[in-house]
C-alpha cells in the first residue's frame, strides 16, 4: 500500500456513521475521557438545575401551584443558559439519569395489594382506558401530521400520571423520535390540563350526582397528576379521597408495563445500541421495588423519604428539560401540537365517567 498523504496522517479516523447521518470521530484519548467523565463536568449544570428547582419548590409551596409546572416554567426562564456548553453535561445528567432514578423510586409508593383491593373489574377498566387514551392521542397526532411517537407521548402522559409519565415515555422513545421542544410542549399542556381538571372535575361529579365511590373513581381515573387527583378526591370527602388514591396509584403502577409495551413495539432503528437489553433497566428496577414493597412492610419514614426523593428527582429532571429545550423549535409547534393532549384528556374523562357509572 502507498504511504498515507501527510494531510491525513495526523487526523482522527471516523469510528462510525450511524443511520441518522451523525459522523462520529473518536480517538483513544477522547474515548477514555468520555468513559470516565469527571465529576466536575456535571457540577455547573447540576448547580444551576438545583437552584432553579429550589425556586420552583418555593413558588409551588407558597402559592399552592403545581410543582412540576413551576419547575418547567422556571426552567424555560433559564433557557438562555443552554448556550453555555459547560452546563450541558450536568443538564443531560439531570434530565436523563436523575429522571430514571425518580421513576425507580415510584415503585416504593405502590403495592400489588392496593391494586388487588380495587377489584378486577375496576383494574380491567383502568387498563382498557389507558390503552384507549393512548390510542386516541396517537391517532389525533398522526392525523395532524405530528407523528405517532408524539401522540404516544401525549396520550401516555394523560393516561397514566401526567408530567412523570411524559418524562418516562420520552426516556423510552428517545430524542430521535421526540425532541426536547415536543416534550416541553407536552409537559406544559398536560400540567395545564391537570390543573384545570383538579378545579372542575369535583364540581362536575357533584352536579352529576355521583356516589362517593363513583366520584372517587372518576377523579382518580381521569386527573393526570397524582397530587392533584388526591387533592381533588379529598376535597369531596374521605371515601372519595381514598378511592381516588387507590385508582390513581393503580394507574401509576401500570406505568412500568406501559413503558415495557412501548419499548417492545417500537420499530428498531440505528439509534439503538448493539447488545442493549430489550427492557430498560429502570423499568426492571421499578417492578422489583414494587414487588419488594408488596411483600415487605416498610417503615413510614422510608415511604415518606421515597416520596420526597421521587418528587425531588422528577423536579430536577423537569427543570433541566426546560433549560435544554430549543426555544425556536418550541415556538414553531403551533396550536395543533396541543390537540393530542386535549383529545386524550376529553377521552379520559368520558371513559372514566362511563366506568364509574357502570361499576358503582
Amino acid at each position: 500500500m502507498g504511504e498515507l498523504d501527510p494531510i491525513y496522517r495526523n487526523r482522527p479516523t471516523p469510528a462510525a456513521a450511524d443511520l441518522f447521518g451523525d459522523l462520529l470521530e473518536v480517538d483513544a484519548t477522547s474515548a477514555t475521557k468520555r468513559a470516565r467523565p469527571q465529576l466536575l463536568t456535571y457540577l455547573p449544570g447540576l448547580g444551576i438545575t438545583g437552584i432553579a428547582a429550589l425556586a420552583a419548590a418555593w413558588l409551588g409551596d407558597h402559592y399552592h401551584a403545581p410543582l412540576m409546572l413551576m419547575g418547567l416554567l422556571i426552567g424555560l426562564a433559564f433557557n438562555f443558559l443552554n448556550a453555555d456548553a459547560r452546563l450541558h453535561a450536568g443538564l443531560g445528567f439531570a434530565s436523563k439519569t436523575l429522571l430514571r432514578w425518580g421513576i425507580v423510586l415510584v415503585g416504593l409508593q405502590v403495592t400489588i395489594w392496593e391494586i388487588a383491593a380495587l377489584g378486577w373489574p375496576s383494574f380491567v377498566a383502568i387498563a382498557v382506558m389507558i390503552v384507549a387514551v393512548m390510542t386516541v392521542g396517537t391517532l389525533v397526532s398522526r392525523a395532524l401530521g405530528l407523528g405517532a411517537a408524539f401522540g404516544t407521548l401525549a396520550g401516555g402522559s394523560v393516561a397514566i400520571c401526567g408530567a412523570s409519565a411524559a418524562l418516562a415515555l420520552s426516556s423510552v422513545l428517545g430524542e430521535k423520535r421526540v425532541n426536547q421542544a415536543q416534550l416541553t410542549l407536552v409537559l406544559v399542556a398536560v400540567s395545564a390540563a391537570s390543573a384545570l381538571a383538579m378545579s372542575t372535575y369535583p364540581i362536575l361529579s357533584n352536579l352529576l350526582g355521583l356516589s362517593p365511590h363513583a366520584a372517587g373513581f372518576l377523579l382518580g381515573a381521569s386527573i393526570h397528576d397524582v397530587a392533584q387527583a388526591l387533592g381533588a378526591g379529598y376535597s369531596l370527602g374521605e371515601v372519595q379521597g381514598q378511592t381516588a388514591a387507590i385508582v390513581k396509584l393503580t394507574r401509576v403502577a401500570l406505568l412500568a408495563p406501559t413503558l415495557l409495551l412501548v419499548t417492545l413495539t417500537l420499530p428498531k432503528d440505528g439509534h439503538a445500541k448493539t447488545g442493549a437489553p430489550p427492557v430498560p433497566w429502570f423499568i426492571v428496577a421499578f417492578l422489583a421495588l414494587t414487588a419488594f414493597n408488596s411483600v415487605v412492610t416498610l417503615p413510614p419514614q422510608v415511604a415518606a423519604a421515597a416520596k420526597i426523593g421521587t418528587s425531588a428527582l422528577l423536579l430536577l429532571a423537569v427543570v433541566a428539560t426546560g433549560i435544554r429545550s430549543p426555544m425556536h423549535l418550541l415556538l414553531q409547534q403551533g396550536w395543533r401540537a396541543s390537540m393530542p393532549v386535549v383529545a386524550a384528556t376529553v377521552t379520559s374523562f368520558l371513559l372514566a365517567l362511563a366506568a364509574a357509572e357502570l361499576l358503582f
